[in-house]
């Protein structure tokens, strides 16, 4: 007679912690409107909101100055008014020291694009062939006239890469003195909202978020501009090894579009293509800067950067894009900028809260 086994089923050595979903229809009906609502406001008053959000993410990159600063006895006022005037001369030296460079660069494309239709002349054809079937594609199904077809031509990519651009431009003095403001007196926000808490977990849980979001988020921030100008200075390197020259200029030009995810760089591989096909008649040496540019992102990208940021947090890469493409579409180049230090701390002040620890663990990479 076969004896039979008992099996016993064991539970796991580390009970995964409860994660509550809103169960509450009327709770995620209000959640969803208010949610719809702070991107309306975001859209329709984005020449305030963007500076200041702007403001909130240089602030936080700033903190660690901020507070060394504070420990060499410095006032918080002076300190404050130390960091921004080291900021604005930064991009004041940088523009000056680009200005020129960028100016000659300019004046040779007119005489550079006949060479580079030389050059590029063993593609003519099968881009001249993907026009006319994408125009065939939107001539099916309809019979409009050429003027009609043109007038419903949406923007163009660098009409909307650029109108988000204008528009923080104008704001500029807004985000300064936001960014002002927000250090020397940022603490009082906190301590006003933790004063009117009831509770004592709840004052406890806002402090936590809120040092939190200040520890990672300055870490991330100031990681990923060491990284940007390390990029910087190899792109610069570069450039002047292979003759392209202006390594200052394009030193730069690297170190900002890093900032971008995947658009900046896609551009990047676009301006260091034209440069070289500008600069050598050899197909090869041409092509050669753009490559060398490719290769140092993806070390630095692919690489590099993850093994430094990983330990703070990780980040679902399709929300990434998802955000990345949102935000460029809702406020341009700055709202592209803005999408992962905003995600991220979206995604700490959801893993902080009970309520929406689910939606902080769905954010998660």
């Amino acid at each position: 007679m076969a004896h039979s086994k008992k099996i016993e089923i064991l539970p796991p050595a580390e009970e995964p912690e409860e994660m509550p979903l809103p169960s509450d229809p009327k709770a995620v009906f209000l959640g969803g409107l208010f949610f719809l609502a702070l991107l309306a406001a975001a859209y329709v008053a984005r020449e305030v909101i963007m500076p200041l959000t702007f403001a909130v993410v240089l602030a936080l990159l700033l903190q660690p100055a901020l507070r060394l600063l504070e420990r060499l006895r410095l006032p918080r006022t002076l300190a404050a008014l130390l960091l921004i005037f080291a900021l604005l001369g930064t991009i004041v030296g940088l523009g000056t020291a680009v200005s020129g460079p960028a100016r000659s660069w300019a004046g040779k494309l007119p005489e550079g694009i006949p060479r580079l239709q030389e050059k590029l002349s063993f593609v003519r054809e099968p881009v001249n062939t993907l026009q006319r079937f994408l125009q065939q594609v939107e001539n099916f199904g309809g019979t409009e006239s050429k003027n009609t077809a043109e007038s419903a031509q949406g923007p163009t990519f660098l009409t909307r890469l650029f109108t988000g651009t204008r528009n923080f431009a104008s704001g500029f003095f807004t985000t300064v003195l936001f960014l002002f403001f927000l250090l020397v007196s940022g603490d009082i926000f906190l301590q006003r909202f933790v004063e009117i808490l009831p509770r004592f977990s709840s004052k406890r849980q806002v402090v936590e978020i809120d040092q939190q979001i200040e520890r990672d988020i300055s870490a991330y921030l100031v990681t990923i501009t060491i990284m940007n100008a390390a990029v910087g200075i190899a792109v610069a390197m570069a450039m002047w090894l292979t003759g392209v020259g202006d390594p200052v200029l394009w030193g730069t030009v690297a170190f900002l579009l890093n900032y971008v995810p995947i658009l900046g760089p896609v551009l990047g591989v676009l301006i260091f293509l034209l440069a070289g096909l500008l600069t050598h008649d050899v197909l090869w040496q041409a092509l050669l800067p753009a490559g060398l540019y490719l290769g140092i992102h993806l070390i630095e990208g692919e690489t590099v950067t993850p093994m430094l940021v990983a330990k703070r947090f990780t980040l679902n890469p399709v929300l990434v894009i998802i955000s990345l493409v949102f935000w460029f579409w809702l406020w341009g180049v700055p709202g592209a900028i803005l999408s992962v230090p905003m995600l991220a701390i979206a995604k700490i002040i959801c893993e902080r809260v009970r309520s929406l620890a689910a939606f902080g663990h769905f954010l998660e990479g």
